[in-house]
């Protein structure tokens, strides 16, 4: 036994000495016979776990990022030989793979409209870009398969230990919306002209299209077949039912997969996360200094306010979010237990450290910014929460759209039927 453990051990040394040559610009082909003599068929929870270990090493993860295309090509050949597995309709990874191919189609339209594209005359350029928003529209969908995986797959993965691989990837998800975003608001702007057309097909468009490409080889040959290794079926069940409330991209989820562990609990009907808050509100009754309710109607209260509140504890921990009908940036019930670091895109964690460390401090009561986002103008602000001691007890964040709060003009003093 002693001596399997010893060969599991020198080949995980050597794989990781195979990715830290990768990160040193080593000849990517001389990589691959050398992965190929010690192992071919390396799983991709495997390829995950030593990722992790790299980053608890110093690693940075900016530089994981930036080359994980080309170890995933060296790992590439093993991947692919490896049985993929197949999920019943209904189960989030079929569901998944489902919307990836949906988005594959698109892509392929796309690709195609760009190879017709030399031959488009110049005054017949504004019906292409016609076509090509609408196309580009349906590719936008994408950020619902992306949000479903930040807000409620990776906080499982969380659970079980896994922090390093979804970091990485939710930052790749960050320059596709951004390279999407770019896309779009130049069709919008109506470009004039083959020539800038060509361009900005060339310098963006293709990219992100490569890029979608390439993060759907890495969820379904990495991420997802990780995924079935490691989180339960009630957790799976989980999973499932806050997709509801994000929902899916181009596609509806197949019907199938059903729950059923006896001798596991439910995990989506109570929405916990072991060993962490549970969220169901309960009908006990909570004297406060200026009156007495239920937690439930505690829940409501906050879930009619027009804005959206978010609560963290002294220990970064989320606790809490509000329900309102319509949710500026999206949550989803995995988060809670969940720590605030994780919950934010790689580029702005720095930003939320320094927020709670001065509100831990003293320093600060509350900080606030306003962006101009998907035609809202939204307010955010935070406030340490304080006990009467004044000793720091987390964090409140509340955003709100004051767009139309802006507009406001003059006075209104009388009830109207509008």
């Amino acid at each position: 036994m002693s001596e399997l453990i010893d060969n599991r051990r020198e080949r995980r040394e050597t794989l990781k000495k195979i990715i830290r040559d990768i990160h040193t610009n080593k000849d990517p082909e001389e990589l691959k016979q050398r992965f190929k003599q010690l192992l071919g068929d390396v799983g991709a929870t495997e390829i995950a776990e030593l990722e992790q270990e790299l980053i608890k090493e110093g690693m940075p993860e900016a530089e994981i990022k930036s080359l994980c295309d080309v170890h995933v090509s060296v790992f590439k050949e093993g991947l692919d030989k490896r049985d993929k597995s197949d999920e019943k309709g209904g189960h989030p990874v079929h569901t998944f793979k489902k919307e990836n191919r949906a988005v594959e189609q698109v892509i392929a339209k796309i690709q195609q409209l760009f190879i017709e594209f030399p031959k488009v005359p110049s005054e017949k350029s504004a019906d292409f870009v016609v076509q090509w928003l609408k196309l580009h529209e349906q590719l936008m969908e994408i950020e619902k398969h992306y949000s479903r995986k930040e807000n409620i797959l990776f906080p499982y993965l969380e659970k079980h230990g896994v922090t390093g691989p979804p970091k990485v990837m939710w930052s790749i998800h960050d320059d596709i919306r951004a390279q999407l975003k770019h896309v779009r608001n130049q069709l919008q702007n109506k470009p004039v002209g083959n020539q800038e057309l060509q361009s900005l097909i060339e310098s963006v468009a293709k990219p992100v299209l490569k890029a979608i490409e390439e993060m759907i080889y890495k969820e379904e040959n990495i991420l997802f077949p990780m995924c079935m290794e490691i989180l339960t079926e009630g957790e799976w069940a989980a999973v499932l039912e806050q997709g509801e409330e994000i929902g899916y991209t181009l596609v509806k989820p197949d019907k199938g997969w059903i729950f059923n562990s006896p001798a596991e609990p439910i995990a989506q009907s109570k929405y916990k996360l072991e060993g962490k808050t549970e969220v169901t509100p309960g009908t006990e009754m909570l004297t406060f200094e200026t009156g007495v309710l239920t937690s439930e109607q505690i829940s409501s209260i906050f879930n009619h306010l027009p804005v959206d509140i978010t609560f963290v504890d002294k220990d970064n921990v989320v606790k809490y979010f509000s329900q309102g009908k319509e949710r500026i940036f999206q949550r989803s019930k995995a988060i809670i237990g969940r720590q605030v670091e994780n919950c934010h895109p790689p580029d702005s964690v720095h930003i939320v450290n320094k927020i709670v460390e001065d509100f831990r401090s003293g320093r600060r009561d509350s900080a606030d910014f306003w962006i101009k986002m998907n035609g809202m103008y939204v307010y955010i602000q935070y406030f340490a929460v304080r006990d009467k001691a004044g000793n720091y007890q987390g964090t409140i964040e509340v955003t709100q759209d004051i767009e139309k709060i802006q507009q406001i003009q003059g006075e209104k003093r009388i009830y109207s039927e509008e």
